[in-house]
């Protein structure tokens, strides 16, 4: 069962369908999706995402929404021996990643074209080594701060779901999320901050590509904020 949410709202809001599809990317969705789709199995019983890939990798990653792929598809290509997840209930961006993985030959990704919490709910415990929620629809309006993704609900899930020592990246450039994020972290005991000076959350860490997104800097701030956290390690009796 999905757990109830604390501070937020169960329901998906947000696009599932764009403009039209060009004809190649809809084939993609008919032809390659298919192939490439997480499958969820019936019943209750707890789901080691390593099943969805081919080799058992040794690690498993997942993007939460991650709009054109961009950033994915480059985890992927820089970590072929990764397996790397991605939720994404848009599908033109489901289309446009589909096109990298096909472009690249990317093999180790694996697609959600849905709302990830189902799945989160369905996961293994411990079962992710790292976690990405970039730029998330910062849903501005304060009557509509309770659909943010990043709520206290969600980090009891990804606490769940994440192994001791897995790193949590986010992203926003809305400087009013980034204090709705700082709060909401600051305030859960399984996560801490990497972060030891500025310059640690002002700049982009080595192997974390720009996007299209990000160049466009849509929200008219300062910039781009990078977190990281980690997952502490649980309590042995």
């Amino acid at each position: 069962m999905v757990a109830k949410l604390a501070d937020g709202d169960q329901q998906f809001y947000g696009r599932r369908r764009g403009r039209k599809l060009r004809p190649g990317r809809k084939r993609l969705l008919e032809t390659l999706l298919p192939e490439v789709s997480i499958e969820l199995p019936a019943g209750d019983a707890p789901v080691d995402p390593r099943a969805w890939f081919t080799g058992n990798p040794p690690n498993v990653w997942l993007e939460i929404g991650f709009g054109a792929g961009e950033h994915l598809a480059w985890q992927a290509a820089q970590y072929s021996e990764t397996g790397i997840l991605g939720a994404e209930p848009y599908l033109n961006g489901v289309a446009r990643l589909l096109a990298d993985i096909e472009a690249e030959k990317l093999g180790n990704i694996r697609v959600l074209p849905d709302d990830v919490r189902p799945m989160l709910a369905r996961l293994g415990d411990a079962s992710l080594d790292r976690v990405f929620i970039l730029f998330p629809d910062p849903w501005p309006k304060l009557r509509h701060h309770r659909r943010r993704i990043v709520n206290t609900a969600m980090l009891d899930v990804l606490a769940r779901v994440m192994a001791d020592g897995a790193e949590l990246r986010l992203a926003t450039d809305d400087q009013d999320y980034l204090v709705w994020m700082l709060r909401h972290l600051e305030a859960h005991d399984q996560f801490v901050w990497l972060a030891k000076r500025a310059e640690d959350w002002m700049t982009r860490p080595d192997d974390w590509p720009d996007t299209r997104y990000e160049g466009k800097n849509r929200s008219g701030g300062p910039g781009s904020t990078f977190l990281r956290y980690l997952r502490v390690p649980r309590r042995t009796a």
